[in-house]
């Protein structure tokens, strides 16, 4: 339980870090590849993910000969990626507006959430093998999209700035 709540104050903290190290690295494309560069979906998804990475070096440590160990990290993945936009667009939706104080109480619930269903899948009864090497796959598809997709986003409304309505670096106000 320790792992779990030093995970989410690790998560939480380096994400929101990561939230400004792209301009306080004067725009350095490095930086941007795990930095929020812009305002959208895309990137607050980013600098959750990117945190869960890096703790996945100290909980893996702990927890990675654990046979459902990478099956809760892909679970955990794929958690963030899609309650950020659930959230953000649903209540955006509902209320017709955007609300800064749900975005940030909805970023580290996603990100609680995230560490929850990983913690739940290592405590459970081992599953068969199968599933944990496609979860393996899974987790490195994702750790290799969330730097490609950055400087090669999808043109849709996830990865479209609100402000500057461009997508990824382009999108970066000054």
């Amino acid at each position: 339980m320790l792992v779990f709540l030093l995970g989410f104050l690790f998560i939480s903290i380096v994400g929101t870090l990561l939230h400004f190290t792209y301009d306080f690295s004067n725009h350095n494309k490095v930086v941007a590849l795990f930095s929020a560069v812009n305002e959208s979906t895309w990137e607050h998804i980013k600098i959750a993910v990117t945190p869960f990475f890096i703790w996945s070096l100290v909980d893996g440590y702990i927890y990675g000969l654990n046979p459902n160990y990478f099956i809760g990290k892909a679970l955990g993945l794929i958690s963030i990626i899609l309650f950020i936009p659930l959230i953000f667009y649903g209540y955006k939706f509902i209320f017709k507006k955007h609300i800064l104080i749900i975005d940030i109480i909805s970023f580290y619930v996603v990100i609680l959430l995230a560490q929850y269903i990983g913690l739940i899948f290592i405590n459970i009864k081992p599953l068969p093998y199968i599933c944990s090497y496609i979860s393996l796959i899974i987790v490195f598809m994702i750790f290799g999209l969330n730097f490609l997709l950055t400087m090669l986003p999808i043109k849709n409304f996830i990865f479209k700035d609100p402000i500057t309505e461009e997508y990824g670096l382009k999108g970066h106000k000054d």
